[in-house]
């Protein structure tokens, strides 16, 4: 009777065991899960909130790590605090990675997040007097980009080869005689009662509690590649098996509608190949 009775735990113990062996699905097969730390500003918390669940059903622990800034999110990235950072526009990236001689890189897209005009005083940018007071971020990339919007809008001309890193000596015409002043991107919200118009990048604005659609006088179109944003990694995690499966679950279906309805339509899925973003 002991005999038997040992046999059958010495069975139940190598079924045991093998199940467990099976068991893993986890990104790494291990069957543990993997914590990952994602560096983001508030505007794009709820979608990684999102994709938190989402990614626990695969054995991926998303960590969110929230910033206020435009530039500790990439600062955190290169030192290894944080694994990846979803919170930018390629051509910022560009820019910031060039400056600050960072090994970092792009590994999937996201979305397109307008930039738009926004006033307390003018529905139209057509109705802003002439000297008014415009304010606009003063980051180079940022305020490249507000510029071209001012120029979209009919506000302004800007010299023959313009490019991003040019500031407001690149302007050629202002029939308006607009007077322009650069501020912190974080601060463009805060200024609106001392301007007649401030250039709010979209989730600096969605932060504010605007709601970039409806509440900005004029919006840049989506059609720009430089303006799409991105996931970044170190160089050296750019075929990270665990982070490709980060951005793999993010350009899904379901990911996309759930921003759409979440920003009302104020941010645009834009799920294109990391190859076609320069």
């Amino acid at each position: 009777m002991k005999k038997s009775i040992s046999l059958a735990s010495i069975a139940i113990l190598l079924f045991t065991l093998i199940l467990s062996g099976c068991s893993g699905d986890s990104a790494s097969g291990s069957g543990e899960k993997e914590t990952v730390k994602v560096g983001v500003n508030g505007s794009g918390v709820p979608i990684w909130e999102y994709m938190k669940e989402k990614a626990a059903k695969e054995g991926i622990e998303i960590e969110i790590v929230e910033f206020a800034d435009y530039v500790r999110p990439n600062q955190a990235l290169a030192d290894g605090d944080i694994d990846l950072n979803a919170f930018q526009t390629i051509s910022y990236f560009d820019s910031f990675v060039e400056e600050h001689n960072l090994d970092l890189v792009p590994i999937g897209s996201t979305i397109i997040a307008p930039m738009g005009i926004y006033s307390e005083k003018y529905k139209s940018v057509d109705d802003l007097p002439n000297g008014s007071k415009v304010a606009l971020p003063q980051e180079a990339t940022n305020m490249g980009r507000a510029l071209l919007l001012l120029q979209e809008a009919g506000l302004i001309q800007l010299k023959e080869g313009f490019d991003q890193s040019q500031g407001l000596d690149a302007i050629k015409e202002n029939p308006k005689n607009l007077e322009f002043t650069p501020v912190v991107a974080a601060q463009t919200p805060r200024v609106l009662p001392d301007v007649a118009a401030s250039i709010i990048n979209n989730g600096v604005a969605v932060e504010a509690g605007l709601i970039p659609v409806d509440d900005s006088i004029y919006i840049e179109g989506a059609e720009s590649k430089p303006y799409i944003n991105i996931i970044a990694a170190q160089e050296k995690d750019k075929d990270n098996k665990t982070y490709k499966k980060i951005v793999e679950l993010y350009q899904e279906d379901d990911v996309a509608e759930h921003i759409k309805k979440t920003y009302k339509d104020s941010l645009i899925p834009t799920f294109v190949p990391v190859s076609e973003l320069h």
